[in-house]
């Protein structure tokens, strides 16, 4: 792994990678909102204070300019280093197309905590961030890997007012979600008490 990032055009680069992941998470996405759309309804969506709107704001620009970074970015082929990268990678697209399609499909008034959201409370967030590692390790990019370790910790700072929003939706069932099922996969789940201010 070098200091100095690799910077070259070419064919075999991340960006095949990245093409992928936004050809099937934009197809699920306009499936969820035609499905929307068909009942008349407008999803629900958190209240963000300013401080959250902020990070989403750098979130985002972080994934928009890892992207456009794959472009120049070549894979590591033939190498360990690409068969680790991308089982890891297909690993975070399997499961955050099952989270996807389980949530299409979930009721619209009830709590949803079937399919893989019976291990995680956010999976589509913990795909997400496989998937950037994934594409790290497959390339050998310590700017990749970097970008994908900031995702997961300001994922878990703005998933805090997902929840407080939930909770004010399903409440105690939600909070009897939240004492089984943990936030994260691989973590143990938190006995704090939820203390984001929404």
């Amino acid at each position: 792994m070098s200091l100095i990032p690799e910077f070259e055009l070419g064919l075999w680069n991340a960006w095949i990678l990245v093409l992928s992941f936004n050809l099937i998470v934009n197809g699920l996405g306009k499936i969820f909102e035609r499905k929307h759309s068909s009942k008349g309804i407008r999803p629900d969506r958190p209240t963000y204070t300013q401080k959250d709107e902020r990070l989403t704001l750098i979130l985002m620009g972080m994934v928009m300019a890892s992207f456009a970074y794959s472009i120049f970015l070549p894979l590591k082929l033939g190498t360990v280093w690409f068969y680790g990268g991308l089982s890891c990678y297909l690993l975070g697209m399997i499961f955050l197309t099952v989270a996807e399609v389980n949530y299409v499909r979930a009721p619209e008034d009830k709590l949803l905590t079937n399919g893989v959201y019976r291990i995680s409370r956010n999976p589509m967030w913990f795909g997400f961030f496989l998937v950037l590692f994934g594409i790290g390790i497959a390339c050998v990019s310590w700017i990749y890997l970097l970008c994908a370790v900031i995702f997961l910790i300001l994922q878990h700072i703005l998933v805090g007012a997902e929840e407080c929003w939930c909770l004010e939706k399903y409440g105690d069932a939600y909070r009897e979600y939240m004492n089984r099922t943990p936030r994260w996969i691989g973590i143990p789940r938190s006995e704090k008490k939820m203390t984001h201010n929404h």
